[in-house]
């Protein structure tokens, strides 16, 4: 019913429209009003746009969305449009024409109105005096995908043990002085929040429970400095710091099976009541050099530098009751008390520097290098107790330490050459290296560490070809062989290509493909993986006559990806192979029609959509079509209309599928 009352509305709009359009005969007009034309006709021209005090466009209206056939939850993960008044959009000059404050400040808004990524931006000017900027994001993150952690959905219950509703905002404050000076001195800060609820796994020997979950978190970063700017160089000093805080709470007041459905040792765990809680602080002072130069006109260098320090602090809390096992002393619990505190420092330098040097017209030489340093020396203090089945009591106090050193290098060189007017040709090598000390797993900190290495050779090469101003192409290669890697599933044997060309086939129609492919192995006993992505696409976009009454755009992409690796089941330390395949067909294709001008303005209806098709370890199909309406009402205000129609299926999780319509009416006013 909602559905059908949306289209007789958007139907009501339409027609208003064509009968806004329709121009009935006009009587004859009194000789005073047809003077009184005569003199508005000789009156001098409206200011334009660059003399307008304000200009630009307001877009609001309201979207209404069906009732979601399938499951809420899966169409929030994915899409999460709401219904309700919307600011669509707003994209607003404003100037001061005696330049007093500023010489103009545009408002940029996008999404406002409970949508799931609103965004802003505002930014004032004054020539010569300053510049300042606000950026603003409020994204909402949901997932409540059942398929994901979920261990319980062979019995029938579908609930994601790592969901989460959050929102997080972000704002971004500068001011420059004296923009386009020698010196500029500046100041910005930086707020990123977020917080809201969720679900996760309270995790102990046998068993885990799923519980609620509290999030809040927050990060302060202040920053100034001053950038100096001449002709052949610019040095950047920034002085910085940031504040961090993460609080969290776990909570669960009633009775709890958890995911476990045998008994160990012939008895039933379960929790009753848990309230387990941490809370992270963090500071940081950082300290920042950038600079360039160009001291000959054949040579060209840049570099930075960056060191910090980072602190952070946790404390933690837990109480939990019910009845627990006990591992390390094959005993049964019922209560549970925790307290921890601990304390890290990560001193952190990173650096790179690169120049290009022009010895010949044709040639070019490319050098960069960079470096990226940092341990992390940790201690924690942990006093446990447990109150046993039977009567009686178990404490223990442990204090640790720990330590993690990570290094990475990298050094470059490009050589390029003209080798026609059209064609330049590229090579290079890359070198990456590196060494890490961490603590191993499944031993104690008391039992060392365990080194690693990373060492790669990458040999690069390209080649871009300017046939004609119409026909350009250009393919790009690397291959490495590594004889180390840090992660499992990082490059080590790679092969990495890509090839890309367009064409302008007339004035109107252009054509561009595009093809890329990464092959990794990894052959190391006891990893043996195997990954391999491709992907071909082609788009095409079609504007006769400049676009005055039709537009044409599509794109087509055909992609695969395979992996296959051996892993470690956490529960039982057995390896067991992991194999996941993905074919899949993505589409994308619009038109737009442009009528002639009513109002000032010209309708304009666009028609098309997009979808994902895949096969293999999760097939799954993603359908969006669209129509969006354009008609002018009167002198700068339009009206639009626009239908969505959302679909997802997924073969082998059948209870994720989803499917609604939205529609969504409004106006747009340009000034």
């Amino acid at each position: 019913m909602r559905l059908l009352t949306s289209l007789l509305i958007c139907l009501a709009l339409a027609v208003s429209a064509a009968g806004q359009a329709e121009k009935p005969k006009e009587a004859p007009k009194p000789a005073a009003q047809a003077k009184e034309e005569k003199k508005a006709e000789a009156a001098p021209a409206p200011a334009s746009d660059a003399e307008k005090t304000i200009s630009g466009t307001i877009d609001v209206g309201y979207r209404w969305v069906s009732d979601v056939s399938g499951n809420y939850n899966a169409y929030r993960s994915v899409v999460n449009l709401g219904e309700g008044p919307k600011l669509m959009g707003v994209d607003l000059t404003l100037r001061d024409p005696s330049k007093k404050y500023f010489d103009h400040a545009d408002v940029l808004l996008n999404s406002w109105g409970g949508e799931p990524n609103s965004t802003g931006r505002v930014w004032v000017r004054k020539q010569k005096v300053y510049d300042f900027s606000w950026d603003y994001r409020d994204m909402a993150l949901f997932n409540y995908l059942p398929s994901y952690a979920d261990p319980t959905i062979n019995r029938g219950l579908y609930l994601n043990q790592r969901s989460f509703d959050t929102r997080r905002k972000m704002h971004d404050f500068q001011l420059d002085l004296f923009p386009g000076s020698a010196v500029i001195p500046y100041f910005a800060y930086t707020r990123d929040s977020g917080g809201g609820k969720g679900v996760t796994d309270f995790v102990t020997d046998g068993n885990e429970y799923p519980v609620y979950n509290s999030l809040h978190d927050k990060t302060d970063h202040y920053r100034g400095g001053v950038r100096l700017q001449a002709t052949k160089y610019h040095l950047t000093l920034e002085q910085g710091g940031t504040t961090f805080k993460d609080d969290q709470q776990m909570y669960n007041y009633q009775r709890n099976p958890g995911n476990r459905t045998t008994p160990i040792l012939g008895q039933t765990v379960y929790l009753d009541r848990l309230v387990q809680a941490y809370g992270v602080r963090g500071d940081s002072i950082y300290s920042k050099v950038l600079g360039a130069a160009s001291p000959a006109s054949w040579l060209e260098m840049y570099g930075q530098f960056l060191y910090s320090i980072p602190n952070s602090t946790v404390n933690y809390t837990q109480n939990n009751t019910g009845n627990f096992f006990l591992a390390s002393a094959a005993r049964f619990f019922t209560g549970q008390q925790d307290a921890l505190t601990s304390q890290a420092k990560q001193p952190h330098t990173s650096a790179s520097f690169g120049a290009e040097i022009r010895p010949f017209r044709r040639l070019r030489i490319r050098e960069t290098w960079m470096t990226d340093r940092f341990h992390n020396a940790s201690s924690a203090y942990l006093a446990e107790q447990f109150l046993l089945v039977g009567g009686g009591q178990a404490t223990q106090a442990l204090t640790s330490s720990d330590r993690l050193v990570m290094n990475y290098n990298q050094q470059q060189v490009d050589v390029l050459f003209d080798l026609t007017k059209r064609i330049t040709l590229r090579g290079g090598h890359r070198y990456v290296w590196g060494n890490s000390k961490v603590r191993p797993q499944y031993v104690s900190a008391y039992q060392g560490y365990e080194p690693g290495e990373l060492r790669r050779n990458v040999g690069l090469a390209g080649l871009n070809m300017r046939f004609s101003q119409r026909l350009t192409a250009n393919v790009d290669y690397e291959g490495a062989v590594g004889d180390k890697t840090y992660f499992r599933t990082g490059l080590q044997d790679y092969q990495k290509g890509r090839a890309r060309a367009q064409y302008q086939l007339t004035g109107s129609l252009l054509l561009a493909a595009n093809f890329s492919i990464l092959d990794n192995q990894n052959p190391s006993p006891g990893v043996q993986y195997s990954f391999r992505s491709r992907s071909n696409s082609a788009s095409v976009f079609w504007s006769p006559k400049g676009g005055k009454r039709i537009t044409v755009s599509g794109e087509y992409d055909r992609s695969t990806l395979r992996s296959d690796i051996n892993y470690l089941v956490p529960n039982t330390l057995a390896w067991e192979r992991s194999l996941y395949r993905d074919n899949a067909h993505t589409a994308t294709a619009m038109v737009d029609f442009l009528f002639p001008a009513i109002q000032n303005a010209s309708p304009h209806l666009t028609l098309g959509g997009s979808f994902f098709t895949s096969s293999g370890s999760r097939p799954t199909s993603y359908y969006q079509p669209m129509m969006r309406f354009w008609m002018p009402f009167v002198n700068h205000v339009q009206g639009y209309a626009e239908w969505r129609w959302y679909s997802m299926s997924e073969a082998f999780y059948m209870y994720e599928g989803f499917r609604a319509h939205q529609i969504v009416g409004g106006l747009r006013f340009t000034m």
